[in-house]
């Protein structure tokens, strides 16, 4: 075992294992596994990102005190989102484990509360990379384990994912994130840790069945291992690596493929027609949101498949609008990709732009509260509780257990779509139908979950997500409007 000086804080996580007849296995397998991947190299200086849990706190004390490792200029990164009122204990935790293991740290915090988990990732990310660039580091490295992969590739098959997405997280992506732990099981970290006596922080929203990740963890994976698919972790992560050798196989032809297709002369981009429209349909696709990709410019699902059409159909002299104020213009048999934002003819066509609420509320989790939200000038009182409240013009009851906390309330956004007993209706339309001026659609509040799902467009329409049904705990969400804007 290692001098209590390099173990770090005493507290250990409840998943800690008994420490007889253990082999750390892992401690003899992450020297291989960075020589195999041969990402990092003697001298390198790293961004190690902890939160206090057991995984980053495993990968950093690796990367500390492997004795066969080359020697790596190390520095700690932890950020907090400000998502839990205690997250400053974490912070405290952190710092104390990094001054006992004598590895420099560097700290950020949001400005504000994250409106869900993907803005909380993204301003942690944004963090590091900040972090990495300030420091002139190589890498970022990040302790995803195995059952982080699987959650994740469970998680996007819900949500009904292309093959990009069933490649789950990637082991290396620009610019310069590396998780050298993504195919250790959480059990060999925990083995490890409980081995040479690491502390590590229990994060307790971890427990909650609210968040659809908790769920798949804590209650879907179970079932099925005990159930129906034994082996599913272990299927799950084949999947995510024939799909990745499958991304792979497909870069590595595009170049190849666009031969003839793309063509560049001096500072402009065109697409050659006949000869995008000689490939499958699904190849087609992937080309057009190659170049797109390589210029900066990508596109939802919806977005993709309106530029498709328009490539199929869309006649000489029209021009299809693209995110940041590019364009795309058919002249004939050719395609005219305009970067610069300022293509003023031809006849657009109906695409809805990219935008973004200009006002977010954010209701971390059951209970009672109330706060304002101005949602393009108009300012609303809003007031939650699990007790009906009284003196709201619009209420909303929300059964507990069938939604995924945080809440959030905010503006529409194009590409909205709410669940309806006869299907799915883009707010487009459901605005459209109630005519409603396209200057006042912004002022609509719009409840959407952790998932990104619209449980509430208010005063027009509810989700059947919503629908309040027997034995389930409830919240009341009541606004009521305070101007006349």
């Amino acid at each position: 075992d290692p001098p209590s000086h390099l173990r770090g804080p005493s507290l250990m996580g409840k998943h800690t294992l008994p420490r007889e007849g253990l082999t750390p296995s892992l401690a003899e397998r992450f020297p291989l596994i960075l020589a195999d991947d041969g990402v990092l190299s003697p001298g390198d200086r790293i961004v190690v990102a902890i939160s206090g849990g057991v995984d980053s706190s495993v990968l950093l004390h690796l990367l500390r005190f492997s004795r066969t490792l080359p020697g790596f200029d190390l520095l700690a990164a932890h950020f907090d989102h400000r998502m839990r009122p205690d997250s400053r204990r974490d912070l405290q935790w952190v710092t104390g484990l990094c001054r006992a293991w004598d590895v420099p740290l560097r700290t950020g915090t949001a400005q504000g509360t994250p409106v869900s988990e993907e803005d909380a990732r993204n301003r942690r990310y944004t963090f590091l990379l900040g972090l990495k660039d300030r420091e002139k580091a190589s890498w970022v490295l990040t302790g995803h384990q195995a059952e982080d992969q699987v959650e994740t590739v469970l998680f996007r098959v819900f949500r009904g994912t292309g093959l990009r997405g069933l490649a789950g997280i990637p082991r290396q992506r620009s610019p310069g994130v590396y998780r050298p732990l993504l195919e250790v099981s959480r059990r060999e970290v925990l083995a490890y840790a409980a081995h040479m006596g690491i502390g590590f922080l229990e994060d307790p929203s971890n427990e909650s069945l609210a968040p659809a990740r908790n769920r798949i963890r804590n209650q879907v994976l179970p079932e099925l291992e005990r159930g129906p698919a034994p082996g599913i972790k272990r299927s799950l992560r084949r999947l995510a690596r024939l799909a990745s050798e499958n991304e792979d196989a497909w870069e590595s032809l595009l170049p190849g493929l666009l031969e003839g297709v793309l063509q560049e002369e001096a500072d402009k981009v065109f697409v050659v027609r006949p000869a995008l429209l000689a490939y499958d349909p699904a190849v087609q696709t992937r080309l057009m949101r190659k170049i797109l990709a390589q210029r900066g410019i990508e596109l939802d699902e919806v977005g993709t498949r309106a530029l498709m059409e328009f490539t199929r159909t869309g006649a000489s002299g029209r021009v299809f609008s693209l995110p940041g104020g590019a364009s795309l213009s058919r002249d004939f048999g050719r395609f005219s990709l305009d970067l610069s934002g300022s293509a003023e003819t031809g006849t657009r066509l109906d695409q809805e732009a990219t935008a973004q609420p200009s006002g977010a509320l954010l209701i971390p989790e059951p209970g009672s509260g109330t706060e304002g939200i101005t949602l393009e000038g108009r300012s609303f009182q809003v007031g939650w509780s699990p007790a009906e409240p009284a003196g709201y013009e619009e209420l909303l009851e929300i059964p507990i257990s069938d939604v995924a906390f945080p809440l959030t309330l905010r503006g529409w956004l194009p590409g909205d779509r709410i669940r309806m007993d006869f299907g799915t209706k883009k707010l487009k339309k459901l605005f459209g139908e109630a005519k409603v001026p396209q200057k006042d659609r912004g002022k609509i509040p719009v409840l959407v979950d952790a998932e990104g799902d619209v449980l509430w467009v208010a005063g027009f329409a509810s989700s059947t997500m919503v629908k309040p049904r027997a034995g389930s705990g409830v919240l009341f969400l009541g606004i009521r409007n305070v101007d006349s804007n």
